[in-house]
């Protein structure tokens, strides 16, 4: 029953290679978790073989640019609204009326905006690393520590150059990064990434979502959230400052906990016990009615 499966979902005209674990029982509580960059669904295995075994129904699609059947050409394929549409369509796809979510980096990009655009279908939100976007976008408008820290994304925006660098050395920029990270889904990422599309794909999730990630304030707001919320963040995280993580606080106005971890941006890697049991504490606290 904790095993993970792979298996297709098709959704919004297209397939994606997505992780399975769990009860099927229609009783069985569902959950949907959501990679960010530059993972896939193989990062949640640990945390979904934990949740299958109390019982949960789990479901971790490789999103859109990392299924090679869902890796569409254009930069505006990847705008956020289309990525949120995807987690709904597969949600529809496998009868998940309502279901507790969960999303690292992008994935948690993600899941912020599928709270303000459909809220009647979560049940209990878990963001790990990225703070509300709205605090987000504060932070990088005006503390400089947070501008620092997300420098990067601007290089990642430019065309070609960032493909080239990433890809150099067998991936060894990217490699520096997983440094943390099983030898398992290090190969799998890499695998990926070698797919013809796959990593411009990816990449195509900054290009076209400037508007969420420019140092400014203007752009999307995603207001205040009713959700029983839990925040993980690493306080050594490169990417995501406290200054960010703080803010958050004033966007929650239903249950919210923030932990704290010493660790760095790949939580469920570098502290997974206690990534698990926080957040099946908080599902156990929030199920569904």
């Amino acid at each position: 029953m904790g095993k993970c499966l792979i298996r297709e979902v098709e959704a919004n005209g297209m397939v994606f290679r997505a992780r399975f674990t769990g009860a099927e029982a229609p009783s069985s509580e569902p959950v949907i978790l959501l990679h960010g960059f530059p993972e896939t669904s193989i990062m949640w295995v640990g945390l979904m073989e934990r949740l299958g075994e109390e019982g949960y129904r789990c479901f971790a699609p490789d999103q859109r640019g990392y299924s090679p059947g869902a890796r569409r050409g254009t930069v505006e394929e990847y705008e956020y609204r289309k990525l949120v549409s995807d987690v709904m369509a597969q949600a529809d796809a496998l009868g998940c009326a309502r279901f507790h979510l969960i999303g690292h980096d992008w994935g948690s990009a993600v899941g912020w905006a599928l709270l303000h655009q459909h809220p009647d279908r979560v049940r209990s939100w878990t963001a790990m690393s990225v703070p509300h976007m709205d605090a987000f976008a504060s932070a990088i408008a005006d503390d400089p520590d947070q501008r620092e820290r997300s420098r990067y994304m601007g290089f990642f925006m430019l065309p070609e150059k960032p493909e080239q660098s990433l890809t150099a050395d067998d991936f060894a920029a990217l490699r520096s990064l997983w440094s943390s990270i099983p030898a398992e889904q290090v190969e799998e990422y890499v695998s990926v990434f070698s797919q013809p599309g796959a990593l411009t794909a990816a990449l195509n999730w900054y290009r076209a979502n400037t508007v969420l990630l420019e140092k400014r304030r203007e752009g999307p707001k995603f207001g205040p959230v009713q959700h029983p919320t839990l925040l993980l963040w690493g306080n050594q995280d490169i990417a995501i400052g406290r200054v960010a993580i703080g803010r958050t606080a004033q966007y929650m106005k239903g249950p919210y906990q923030l932990v704290e971890l010493n660790a760095g941006h790949w939580l469920v890697q570098e502290e997974p016990e206690r990534v698990h049991d926080e957040i099946l504490r908080h599902l156990r606290t929030n199920r569904l009615q």
